[in-house]
């Protein structure tokens, strides 16, 4: 199975490896292409690998295919938010168009844990690139939790990782993140916005046992998706001769 996960180069071969993919020369936003690293991206567009981690809020070398990168440094200043019953790092982060990451970094917060009432500050930009930075770093957040349970296996009505059946591996990696979604798949169909096409981090649909929405999974680019089906939590194909003809659609809960 082709890997949707691109990791920095680290031998020779890769760093005389030609460039081939190109920037938005207006919104200065690189669309992550296969066989693209880091390095490439800086070596092509003169810019420092800690300078495109930084203003992509990226925490490792990891990238994935159809991630977006910006390539230009924000503008940006800091105010401050009061928590409120309710919120989460991720809410917060959403809201204020930063990461999770960053939302920790300038608060010096060791843990997730917030509390009501509790002065932070916020980061926002005035770049037009921060909104894409935003959802991509979201997107990846929501990515890497889905990773760490691969190989869990299937459990009908399970929602813990001793065992998962679709909709409550999605809502689980969901609310690691900070955010709560339906528990149901037809739940998380009519309760979520549609979008035409599905972007990394998006929840994709499928018929399956019975009419409707009852199979969920995780978009993670280039037509793969992350689910647990029968075999436990794995990576499918969404092209394949199995789940092409069941799609039904995505919805987002990122974008």
């Amino acid at each position: 199975m082709k890997k949707q996960l691109l990791t920095a180069a680290t031998t020779a071969g890769i760093l005389f490896a030609s460039f081939t993919g190109t920037a938005n020369a207006h919104k200065l936003i690189y669309t992550v292409q296969s066989g693209d690293t880091l390095w490439k991206i800086s070596q092509a567009n003169k810019i420092s690998i800690a300078d495109l981690k930084n203003w992509n809020n990226l925490t490792s070398d990891t990238l994935y295919v159809n991630q977006r990168l910006s390539l230009l440094a924000p503008h940006s200043h800091v105010t401050t938010y009061t928590v409120q019953s309710g919120d989460t790092l991720w809410k917060i982060s959403y809201r204020f168009n930063i990461s999770v990451t960053q939302l920790k970094t300038i608060n010096n917060l060791a843990s997730d844990t917030i509390l009501v009432g509790q002065v932070l500050k916020v980061s926002t930009s005035t770049s037009s690139t921060t909104a894409p930075q935003t959802t991509v770093a979201n997107a990846q957040m929501v990515i890497n939790e889905a990773n760490k349970y691969i190989g869990t296996p299937y459990l009908w009505g399970g929602n813990t990782p001793a065992g998962f059946d679709c909709s409550g591996y999605t809502s689980y990696v969901f609310a690691k993140v900070g955010i709560t979604i339906p528990r149901t798949a037809a739940t998380q169909w009519s309760g979520l916005k549609p979008v035409s096409n599905p972007n990394p981090g998006d929840l994709v649909f499928f018929e399956t046992y019975a009419p409707g929405p009852n199979h969920v999974g995780i978009y993670l680019g280039n037509n793969k998706f992350i689910q647990a089906g029968s075999s436990g939590v794995s990576i499918a194909d969404m092209t394949n001769t199995y789940w092409k003809p069941r799609y039904l659609g995505a919805r987002t809960v990122i974008n």
